[in-house]
C-alpha cells in the first residue's frame, strides 16, 4: 500500500508514523485490494483545548474511497478510533460483495434444481 502522511502546523515524530503505518497495514489482513491512502495530523484549535489531536485517514481501494475522522487526547487514540472504522467500512464493503456474488450462486443452484 503506498501510503502519504501529512503532518499539519507541526513535525509528526518517527514513533507516530510507524503507529498509524503498523495499524493500516494490518487492515491489508481484512483486505488486501488496498491501493493507496492518506493521512493527516491535526491540532486544532478552539473550545476542546484537551481533545484537539485529529486524524484524518483516506483509503482507495477498487471502485471505493474510504474516509474516517477522529478527535481525541492523543493522536494514538485518535488513530485508533480511524483505523476501527476504517476496519469495520472494509467489511461491510467485503459482506456486500459476497451477498452479491453468494446470490448469484443461489439463483444458479435454485435453476438447476428445476
Amino acid at each position: 500500500m503506498n501510503l502519504q502522511i501529512h503532518s499539519v502546523h507541526f513535525d509528526a515524530d518517527i514513533k507516530l508514523l510507524d503507529f498509524i503505518r503498523k495499524k493500516l497495514e494490518k487492515l491489508e489482513t481484512f483486505y488486501d485490494r488496498i491501493t493507496d491512502g492518506e493521512v493527516f495530523f491535526r491540532l486544532e484549535k478552539g473550545e476542546h483545548s484537551r481533545e484537539n489531536k485529529v486524524v484524518e485517514i483516506k483509503l482507495n481501494i477498487p471502485n471505493h474511497s474510504l474516509f474516517a475522522k477522529s478527535q481525541d487526547v492523543s493522536f494514538e487514540a485518535a488513530g485508533d478510533d480511524v483505523v476501527e472504522n476504517l476496519r469495520r467500512q472494509i467489511l461491510k464493503i467485503k459482506e456486500k460483495q459476497n451477498d452479491k456474488s453468494g446470490g448469484e450462486f443461489k439463483l444458479a443452484e435454485s435453476e438447476s434444481e428445476i
